[in-house]
């Protein structure tokens, strides 16, 4: 969170406000909590300077209400002023456990319908906030973010959609490929990464980590996911290592080309912790098989950090691979929907996101600079250095969140 003196200096650009999908409640709810303790903390340490009218409020998020009608087809309805605010929208498009009744049929919320709400919310606001900003952890469609032939781009049509509808500001986490946001060049596309959160609960569940070139390895598990990896390592100091796929071109399963295999590029893994970091699990089919080729190398033990995890083919495949020892943790965010399944595992743990998400939002409702909360890596320093100096990493009694 930036210092206190730093948002002392600049006032709200209007009282904020939070509204939130069907299905975004858990996300927006948590935030509030952060937001709330945060703003009662800097305006304790100035009153004078924070004596703004609805700066320090019990809550934050309004009232909607997401309806549908017989036929599918859905309404939004905000019930209380927005007029002069600055808005902003929380929207999980990746929470399937929403349902709505289609004709008596029940039907799953999928991104596209939660997106379709995202724009009835923004239309119920009827062009009476001062600003409105987007908060979509997950892109929607990001990862049809390129054209190669004759199909659609999805990613850049939503931005668009997006622009058009007013949006000032789209606030996302680790983008499949932050360059779609050249499709709306003038509009703000903030991306934010948690690597500062994975190293934390990375550290919960594992003190003993030594971050050592000789002990520690950082595993991109394709080219894609490389510049992540690559930040990781050099702020840690830790070897990198590269696996690549190849593919059947010649076929398409599910949508994609079908993997051949892995390939890896780098030093020996042998006897090393290694972090495998991506941006999201699908299937989950090909990071499992990064695992095995690592621990089949030779690696003390494998972690998996991953900001989405979507497991679309549900857990077997993980539990069967953790009983193996094949993986020894996966850490995800809680950005997205997770299943109450999930939070039980015994090899699951979460980074906490919420009070980063609060703190970005309260920067910038300050219009303050984003590079105050973008760069983590002091703070990522400031941590290796207690581990050096062996003193306590977090607060006594201190527990991950798991919920």
């Amino acid at each position: 969170m930036p210092a206190p003196d730093t948002q002392e200096k600049k006032l709200p650009v209007a009282p904020l406000k939070i509204a939130y999908l069907e299905g975004s409640r858990p996300i927006a709810k948590q935030v509030n909590s952060s937001l709330v303790k945060m703003r009662r903390a800097l305006a304790a340490h100035d009153k004078t300077a924070l004596s703004v009218a609805g700066y320090v409020e019990p809550t934050y998020l309004i009232s909607t209400k997401l309806t549908r009608y017989g036929t599918g087809e859905g309404r939004a309805v905000i019930n209380e002023s927005v007029r002069g605010a600055d808005l902003y929208i929380v929207a999980d498009v990746m929470n399937y456990s929403v349902t709505y009744k289609v004709v008596g049929r029940v039907n799953h919320m999928s991104p596209d319908n939660h997106f379709q709400d995202l724009k009835r919310i923004i239309s119920a606001a009827n062009g009476k906030a001062h600003r409105i900003s987007v908060i979509m952890p997950f892109l929607y469609e990001s990862r049809q973010h390129k054209r190669s032939g004759r199909e659609s781009l999805d990613a850049a049509i939503a931005l668009r959609e997006l622009q058009n509808y007013g949006v000032s500001e789209i606030i996302t986490f680790d983008a499949h490929d932050p360059r779609v946001r050249n499709a709306i060049p003038l509009r703000g596309f903030d991306n934010f990464m948690p690597t500062y959160q994975f190293l934390r609960a990375l550290l919960k569940c594992a003190p003993d980590l030594d971050f050592g070139s000789s002990h520690f390895m950082v595993i991109s598990p394709d080219e894609g996911a490389l510049n992540r990896a690559v930040y990781f390592s050099n702020v840690l100091g830790a070897d990198i290592g590269m696996f690549y796929k190849r593919r059947d071109y010649s076929r398409i399963v599910d949508g994609k080309n079908p993997i051949v295999a892995h390939e890896f590029l780098g030093d020996s893994v042998e006897g090393k912790d290694c972090v495998i970091i991506d941006d999201m699990i699908s299937s989950g089919g090909s990071m499992l098989d990064v695992c095995r080729q690592i621990r089949e190398r030779g690696a003390k033990r494998v972690f998996i950090c991953t900001t989405f995890g979507l497991f679309t083919d549900g857990f077997d495949k993980f539990d069967k691979y953790y009983e193996e020892g094949f993986f020894t943790k996966l850490i995800t965010t809680n950005l997205c929907y997770r299943p109450p399944e999930l939070l039980k595992k015994p090899y699951y743990e979460t980074a906490n996101m919420y009070k980063y998400l609060a703190s970005i939002i309260n920067t910038l409702n300050h219009n303050d600079s984003m590079d105050n909360v973008r760069s983590t890596t002091r703070k990522i320093q400031k941590m290796i250095d207690k581990i050096g100096s062996g003193k306590p990493l977090f607060d006594e009694g201190a527990e991950l969140e798991r919920h």
